[in-house]
């Protein structure tokens, strides 16, 4: 916003407050000039100066590269039957994080200080997606949207690990998906299958269960992933701790996991955990 050019050079010459209009504020019986009260300005013309808007335009600070607005904040604003618009790039938008992953929009650009070209293929999963994408089956990012991804969380990843990297990303998240619908196998399903919603990365939400397990000297998991299922229609979210897993002894340098994957806490997710319980 630009200042007003309002004079201030004048402030001390006339007085903003009217003298006569003062003595209404005295008592009754009680005059100015009985008080002795001398007819000058009750107000500090120089501290009234710092109320005045300032000759000159004052210098807005640069703006920061990432979005000021909360997107998520933003979205309450707009009416129930209006969605935001659908950026064609990342930016600052309401839509710029993704509902769906709670990711920026995908990003194929090559880094600043990026050393070697890295491949932008994508590979489809097995896993059906839901709610209103067009695209039936979700897709893994590629080696360079793996690599941007770690840059902006200011991790320091290196080229050489992404074509390692993101093959076990995907098989981790095929085992994930595999294991759900192990649960899914308890409920009938006339609607083609369970289909996967969204998902949401919770690294430091340690659930309940992985706290207790810690209390017993078991190690906390380093990810926490909860996961939404359409199920005819109905959502139902599991949640999922990852773990480092022992490493194999006949291949020192293969790469091992553990997922503890269970339904979240609710009344039906409780039944079907005691249902495993038995049935395992």
């Amino acid at each position: 916003m630009v200042a007003a050019n309002s004079p201030t050079e004048n402030v001390s010459e006339k007085c903003p407050v009217n003298h006569e209009t003062i003595e209404a504020f005295l008592p009754s019986d009680s005059k100015a000039e009985n008080l002795n009260v001398e007819p000058k300005c009750p107000v500090n013309p120089e501290a009234m100066k710092a109320f005045l808007p300032n000759n000159t335009e004052s210098k807005q600070p640069e703006a920061e590269s990432k979005c000021p607005v909360d997107p998520e904040s933003m979205k309450a604003f707009l009416p129930p039957d209006q969605k935001a618009p659908t950026p064609p790039t990342e930016g600052c938008d309401s839509n710029s994080i993704s509902t769906t992953n709670y990711m920026p929009a995908p990003n194929q650009n090559r880094a600043e200080d990026q050393n070697k070209d890295l491949s932008l293929d994508r590979e489809v999963s097995t896993i059906p997606r839901g709610g209103e994408s067009s695209e039936s089956y979700w897709v893994y990012p590629s080696e360079q949207m793996f690599f941007n991804a770690m840059k902006r969380k200011s991790w320091t990843p290196s080229e050489d690990d992404m074509a390692t990297v993101v093959p076990i990303h995907n098989a981790v998240n095929e085992m994930c998906w595999k294991k759900i619908l192990e649960w899914e196998a308890l409920h009938e399903n006339k609607c083609g299958g369970p289909k996967l919603i969204k998902f949401q990365g919770k690294p430091r939400d340690y659930t309940p269960k992985a706290r207790l397990r810690n209390l017993f000297g078991y190690k906390l998991p380093f990810d926490r992933h909860d996961w939404t299922v359409d199920r005819c229609g109905k959502p139902v979210r599991y949640v999922i701790d990852f773990y480092s897993g022992k490493a194999d002894p006949n291949s020192p340098s293969s790469v091992s996991f553990y997922l503890d994957v269970r339904p979240a806490v609710s009344v039906e997710g409780v039944m079907d955990r005691i249902r495993r319980l038995f049935s395992d």
